[in-house]
């Protein structure tokens, strides 16, 4: 199990440049100290310099994070690209084990519009339209009807204020940082 009763548990899950890490930024700022960041590239890019793979060490490190951050009383937000062939069972079994409240969304952003939101990220010269077009699946949804399909015409604040209620982190107290 992880968690208690009390913690909440959000999936944020989309292709590349969907905007998750934006969401998820503004989620933590809107929700102060208590809200945990457990961010695949973070993990997987960062921390373990690794690509993404099915059976890669990140999948066990992002499961590993978000469990020690719910059972700190945390409340977590795990986001990323995710693939549901390389994640779904580990995120499926987390979900199932969460004690708390959980909630997931998927971000679907047509492939047009990944490919003009990438251009102007940083790493834009790093990774091309080929390797974008092989990193993007249409509707990756994990099994069982469990997310939330947000679409690109949801602006950042309807998305984060959209979250924000229906996962009950509005009115929620932060912890004592």
């Amino acid at each position: 199990m992880a968690g208690t009763e009390e913690t909440r548990l959000v999936m944020l899950r989309g292709n590349s440049a969907s905007g998750k890490s934006g969401i998820a930024a503004s989620l933590r700022e809107r929700f102060g100290p208590g809200l945990a960041l457990v961010g695949q590239d973070n993990l997987r890019r960062i921390v373990l310099r690794e690509r993404d793979r099915p059976g890669a060490a990140n999948i066990g490190l992002v499961d590993l994070t978000a469990r020690y951050a719910l059972d700190a009383g945390f409340h977590v937000v795990v986001e990323g690209i995710l693939h549901s062939d390389h994640y779904g069972e580990t995120l499926t079994r987390l979900c199932a084990d969460h004690c708390g409240s959980t909630h997931g969304y998927y971000l679907h952003i047509p492939y047009e519009q990944t490919l003009a939101r990438h251009a102007t990220k940083p790493m834009a010269n790093e990774v091309g339209e080929f390797q974008l077009r092989d990193w993007y699946r249409e509707l990756d949804l994990l099994p069982g009807d469990f997310e939330t399909v947000i679409t690109g015409d949801s602006t950042l604040t309807e998305t984060v204020d959209r979250i924000m209620s229906e996962t009950g982190l509005v009115g929620v107290p932060a912890l004592e940082s």
